[in-house]
């Protein structure tokens, strides 16, 4: 599969903002995304050999897996605007960066809430997305 491809939680709210943020900025159409509730991420996931932990967000690019701020920052490095410049942030240690992306992973039901079933993509927007 060409391109990063971003793995996000279909059923959490914020996440699902997180990927139209994400498509957005992202004119040139560098990243592809699934749900991780998707056969298809589940098979990402079982080829890279990581649980399905839908607590974070995963990022795979050039055959490695980010997770967490790691996979936040490398997104945020290509996108349009101002967002790259979030990836200096990358220089922190990575157990302080996780520190804030934990606390807004653990409280992001209670605060954005969940939904009954996955976000399925516009018609538009349908190449974006891996098959189901």
């Amino acid at each position: 599969m060409d391109g990063p491809i971003v793995l996000f939680d279909g059923a959490c709210n914020l996440c699902t903002r997180s990927v139209q943020f994400i498509i957005k900025r992202d004119p040139g159409k560098r990243f592809r995304f699934a749900s991780l509730q998707s056969d298809a991420a589940q098979a990402l996931l079982a080829e890279h050999e990581l649980s399905s932990d839908f607590s974070t967000i995963l990022l795979l690019e050039h055959e490695r897996v980010y997770d967490r701020s790691s996979a936040a920052l490398r997104i945020c490095r290509h996108l349009n605007g101002l967002w790259p410049g979030l990836f200096v942030c990358i220089a922190l240690p990575r157990f302080l960066r996780d520190i804030g992306y934990n606390w807004i992973a653990r409280n992001r039901y209670k605060w954005f809430g969940k939904a009954e079933e996955c976000m399925l993509p516009k018609p538009e927007l349908a190449d974006r997305f891996l098959p189901q």
